[in-house]
């Protein structure tokens, strides 16, 4: 190794690390935290075999090119186009069906266009849920939610129901994937009137490969992709060859999210997922954190272009409409409902007023408990210590009764798209960085003592 000053990174907290070659040791002007000049030698001669490696293997990049096909001339002399002058959107359906009002925005006039055709699906799932089935369930999606208005509940009427084709891009991938995670030993004890713990950190690296088949990304620019993700999954053993005849009766959203622009989310949710099952490898410690993102290779990405069925019901409220999806395979449901602000006020009112005395005598056991006086005076402080963390508690229950009101979430991961029994560990190494020691005096706050 060279004699001058090598810029390395900190294992702690990935800040710049420079020192001199011929010292035992190394501090990082940063975090503070001092490692043995070996440890830090060792793990930079691993990241460059590693990087090299990583180097000598290709990307490949997604096969977009084979998504979709082209119509034939009979087919798309059967199909319709439809465009709302009020928010763009444009409808595909068959020669039978008219579009007399747009499912988004409710616009009651559908301009005729020409068709002039896109990209013909590879594939697609035909609605196994009727309309019957989509009012039932979103009378059923009411059942429950504590702080939905009455004046909703009884008033309320579904002011239309559509079947919907939405577009789909589904990604296939083998992937190998590399991480690193902070890792600590946490071992605690009682030594006199101290309160000693020993915390031992642990670079960890793992690397594994792994298959993903069929991950969704919503090809609908109107259509939500939060709202579309919360009613995956859809069961891909129905998946059909694709014919205009499944048109018959719905419509069919065209893609205006290309399958370039689709590929971010897809890469996104199958890093995540990557990065769990590495993590999840990394045993026997007492917390492990990933250090920055996983390395992604893929080695194989294949690109599908299909249609989901998914019923639109639009409802409305003080003149507010609300949107709410059903998946019309599965019947799973999504959507946001309106909540009584005074009912959940109501709500906070009372877990509060019931928290408020809980908590004050928590502290007064936990300070006897930890031998501290408490008859000099200080009710009036833990009474407004109290009142503090029974707002806190208060809160709490009345954003629990809050998130209740709607299931709309964006998909964390692509898990639900793992092929079964694919992930594999290529490699894993753990190396001890230090160990740092606190002690605390009985009933006080953590001090360091590095």
């Amino acid at each position: 190794m060279a004699a001058t000053s090598v810029s390395y990174k900190c294992p702690n907290c990935g800040a710049p690390l420079s020192y001199l070659p011929g010292t035992d040791h190394v501090t990082c002007e940063y975090c503070g935290t001092t490692f043995d000049t070996d440890v830090i030698e060792d793990l930079f001669q691993k990241a460059q075999e590693r990087a090299a490696a990583a180097e000598r293997e290709q990307e490949e990049k997604w096969a977009t090119e084979a998504a979709g096909a082209g119509w034939t001339e009979e087919e798309a002399a059967g199909l319709h186009a439809f465009h709302c002058s009020a928010c763009g959107a444009e409808l595909v359906t068959d020669a039978n069906t008219m579009a007399t009002e747009c499912c988004y925005c409710g616009n009651p006039t559908m301009l005729p266009a020409r068709f002039d055709g896109a990209l013909k699906p590879d594939e697609i799932i035909p609605f196994q849920k009727t309309k019957k089935d989509a009012v039932a369930a979103l009378k059923q999606f009411y059942e429950g939610k504590s702080l939905l208005p009455a004046a909703f509940k009884k008033g309320n009427r579904v002011e239309h129901v559509q079947a919907m084709y939405v577009p789909y891009w589904l990604f296939d991938a083998k992937i190998k994937a590399q991480a690193t995670f902070l890792a600590k030993h946490i071992h605690k004890y009682d030594d006199g009137d101290e309160t000693v713990r020993e915390i031992s950190f642990y670079d960890c690296y793992r690397e594994g490969k792994m298959t993903f088949l069929r991950v969704p990304v919503d090809g609908s620019e109107k259509m939500d992709d939060t709202f579309m993700e919360s009613i995956e999954p859809f069961d891909y053993g129905q998946l059909e060859e694709f014919t205009p005849a499944y048109l018959t009766g719905a419509l069919a959203d065209r893609y205006d999210v290309d399958v370039d622009a689709a590929v971010p989310r897809a890469d996104e949710r199958i890093a995540q997922s990557a990065a769990d099952l590495l993590q999840d490898t990394v045993e026997d410690y007492d917390e492990v954190e990933i250090k920055g993102a996983p390395k992604i290779r893929k080695k194989k990405g294949d690109v599908s272009y299909v249609m989901a069925p998914v019923w639109i019901l639009t409802t409305r409220y003080e003149n507010t409409p609300y949107m709410f999806l059903m998946n019309g395979q599965t019947g799973k449901m999504a959507g946001s409902l309106p909540y009584d602000h005074r009912k959940s006020w109501i709500y906070f009112a009372i877990a509060t007023l019931i928290s408020w005395p809980i908590c004050y005598y928590l502290i007064k056991f936990l300070c006897w408990l930890g031998e501290l006086d408490t008859s000099k005076g200080l009710f009036a402080i833990f009474l407004a210590i109290a009142f503090v963390v029974a707002l806190i508690c208060g809160y709490g229950v009345r954003q629990y009764f809050i998130d209740q009101m709607s299931n709309v979430h964006p998909a964390p991961d692509a898990t639900e798209y793992l092929k079964k029994g694919s992930f594999r560990l290529l490699d894993e190494d753990d190396t001890y960085l230090y160990t740092r020691t606190e002690r605390t005096k009985n009933g006080r706050d953590w001090t360091d003592d590095d």
